[in-house]
Order: structure tokens, then C-alpha cells, then sequence
């Protein structure tokens, strides 16, 4: 039985902890559980397949490590594609996922499809708000339906597989908040930096400018990030 459980242990920590589905399963545990089992392997997750086929230690990859780890470090403040960032954007405490502010190509739909906190959504950031390839899901948490902005919370592809969801189609990506616990640069307001949110699937830097700032009593920052891009 002892044997068992270090074994469970070994196998959840290499998983990246999204929860994403991608797999099958409905939880990085319960996919950890089936590899452990025999059930399943773990070059079904999609997050470290290429590394295990290279031999690499999952552990290179930010998103499958600890949190506050000196991940920046680790990655030598370099992204996937080799270019470098100067700061890790983690979530805030107790939230699902990071915290975005999106504005939707057509901003009417925020009525028209009656728009509310705790919705599912999906939708992709297209255009010159970043532009990214990926369609990204989550859970509203607040809604500006004057303006036509959502606020959401980023989270893996599970929700809306097992409960649906709103699909608001293409959006504008306003706004990042978070905490910094890693930076190699003094954070300042009004400055423009790279950065990597930690758990993004592509592990690709962004840029944004800071334009609000507040530093917390453990040394770490709570920001606002607006302007996004990916580069």
C-alpha cells in the first residue's frame, strides 16, 4: 500500500495540473490514478509527451512544476520559442484560473446571449489582441454589459465538454491581473514589459504595459496589465 501511494505521488507531480480533458479524464489526479493502474500512460498527456519521447524531465516545463519554484530561472528567462521574458504572471489565490478582461468583436452579445457571472464560455482572442491560435475557455466572472467587457477567469476545456457553454466567438483581450512572485526587473507602473503567464498551454511570452501595481506585504506584486500582444 505504501508502495502504491509514492507511486501516485510520482506520477501526479509530473502532470501539469490544468485539468484540461484533453486526455479523457476528468482530473490530472484521476488520469495519475489510471496511470498508476496500468490504465492509461502518461504520454497521453499532451503537456509532456514530446519530453517524455525526448527523455526530458517533465519538470523543464513550467507549467507541470510547483508553483514558486524559481521557475524563471529554471527556463532562463527564456520562453518555448527561446525569447526572452522578465517576469511570471501566476493567478490570484483560490481563483480557477488567470484572470482576463475580454471584449468581444461584437460587444452586443453580451445582451444577446444574456451574458452572466458563472457562465461557461469559450471564445478566442483574434487580430492584434494578441492573436492567439488557441481558443481559450473559462467561467464569467463579471459582466459590464454597457461596455459589452467580460470579466472570466481562464480554465481548461473541461467545463464546457461535460456542462456546455456560451461561445462568444472572437474577442479582444483587454486586460491580465495577477500576482508576480518571479521577476528579474523592477516592476514599475506605466512601464512595458515581456512576461509569461504561467500557465499558458504554449508557453509563449506576452507583452503588456502595467498600469496598476500594488506590492503585497511578502514582497510579491498584485498588477493590471493592459495593451496585450503575443511576441
Amino acid at each position: 500500500m505504501e508502495t502504491n501511494t509514492v507511486t501516485q505521488s510520482k506520477s501526479f507531480e509530473m502532470l501539469p495540473k490544468l485539468d484540461c480533458g484533453a486526455c479523457g479524464s476528468k482530473s490530472c489526479n484521476e488520469f495519475a490514478n489510471k496511470v498508476d493502474k496500468g490504465e492509461e500512460e502518461l504520454k497521453h498527456c499532451i503537456h509532456i509527451a514530446d519530453k517524455l519521447e525526448n527523455n526530458k524531465s517533465s519538470k523543464e516545463c513550467f507549467i507541470c512544476a510547483k508553483e514558486g519554484v524559481g521557475m524563471g530561472d529554471k527556463l532562463d528567462w527564456k520562453d518555448n520559442l527561446k525569447r526572452d521574458f522578465d517576469f511570471i504572471l501566476d493567478c490570484f489565490p483560490n481563483e480557477p484560473g488567470p484572470k482576463e478582461t475580454i471584449l468581444p468583436y461584437n460587444p452586443t452579445l453580451v445582451k444577446e446571449l444574456g451574458v452572466k457571472k458563472g457562465d461557461v464560455m469559450i471564445g478566442r482572442p483574434m487580430g492584434m489582441s494578441c492573436g492567439c491560435p488557441i481558443t481559450h475557455c473559462g467561467v464569467v466572472s463579471g459582466v459590464d454589459a454597457r461596455n459589452g467587457v467580460i470579466y472570466w477567469n481562464v480554465t481548461g476545456p473541461l467545463k464546457p465538454r461535460s456542462e456546455g457553454f456560451v461561445d462568444i466567438g472572437y474577442y479582444v483581450s483587454q486586460a491580465y491581473e495577477g500576482i508576480i512572485k518571479e521577476t528579474k526587473e523592477k516592476i514599475e507602473i506605466g512601464k512595458r514589459y515581456w512576461f509569461l503567464p504561467r500557465r499558458c498551454m504554449l508557453q509563449w511570452r506576452h507583452s503588456g504595459l502595467v498600469n496598476a501595481v500594488t506590492k503585497l506585504s511578502d514582497g510579491s506584486y498584485k498588477v493590471r496589465i493592459e495593451g496585450l500582444l503575443i511576441g
